[in-house]
């Protein structure tokens, strides 16, 4: 039982560090640019700088459908496809800009 838990824990982090969320974030900057620096469409907030929190929080939100203004509806199809796993990984990449 000891056993099967640990290889449990073992292909868990192994999953969680191949997510590659650079290559998430190329879906991302066609609208937000290559280091998070232009409003998509003209319309949302500028990403570059807000921390990890602030960003996941808002990533989940756009997920759920509990955040957004004008880009709502182009952000809950693009979320759709993210994991928890990736969301964390993607939140820690763009607070790196």
């Amino acid at each position: 039982m000891e056993s099967s838990i640990e290889k449990i824990v073992e292909t868990k982090k192994q999953n969680t560090s191949s997510i590659d969320p650079k290559s998430l974030y190329i879906k991302c900057a066609g609208c937000h640019g290559q280091n998070g620096q232009l409003q998509a469409l003209g319309k949302s907030q500028v990403i570059k700088g807000w921390d990890k929190q602030k960003i996941k929080d808002a990533l989940i939100g756009y997920k759920n459908g509990t955040y957004g203004a004008a880009m709502k509806g182009v952000m809950i199809a693009q979320m759709t496809s993210l994991n928890d796993e990736e969301i964390d990984a993607l939140s820690e990449y763009i607070a790196s800009f």
